[in-house]
């Protein structure tokens, strides 16, 4: 049986975790780091890392470039914007890294994924274009034979 108070404490952190996960979505293309959310959030930044990957299944920093993939597979299958243009809208500094975690995430670079869905999800709800088209980290893409070779 928990205590009252490890209840209340419990709750507390749940609370200020979700509002570090609202920040996130809501300022993915701000320069974000986990010590000022963890400072924001009156935890140290390893307690919030720890917190935030039990309740959410990825670290916030994860998390946040989730986010910018995300916002990004969106911005290049409008198709009217570079990858570097992309790449700093979403809030990356860096196109390196950014193209990297990107092919990471969805298994082609975003040049070949700007290509390829331009016009994927022409006509299609932005509500279901956005859950069909979400990468999930625990689901990273594969990559298969004919890609290595």
């Amino acid at each position: 049986m928990t205590s009252r108070p490890a209840t209340e404490d419990h709750l507390r952190d749940l609370a200020r975790l979700r509002r570090v996960r609202d920040r996130i979505d809501r300022e993915y293309a701000q320069p974000l780091d986990v010590e000022a959310l963890a400072r924001d959030a009156h935890m140290s930044a390893g307690h919030l890392s720890r917190q935030f990957r039990l309740a959410y299944g990825e670290p916030p920093y994860a998390y946040l470039m989730t986010r910018r993939i995300e916002r990004a597979m969106a911005l290049l299958r409008r198709g009217d914007l570079s990858v570097t243009e992309v790449c700093f809208a979403v809030g990356c500094s860096s196109l390196g890294t950014f193209s990297t975690r990107f092919t990471e995430l969805v298994g082609v670079p975003p040049s070949v994924y700007r290509e390829q869905q331009a016009r994927a999800t022409e006509g299609m709800p932005s509500c279901v274009a956005k859950q069909v088209t979400r990468p999930i980290r625990n689901r990273e893409a594969q990559v298969s034979a004919s890609q290595l070779a």
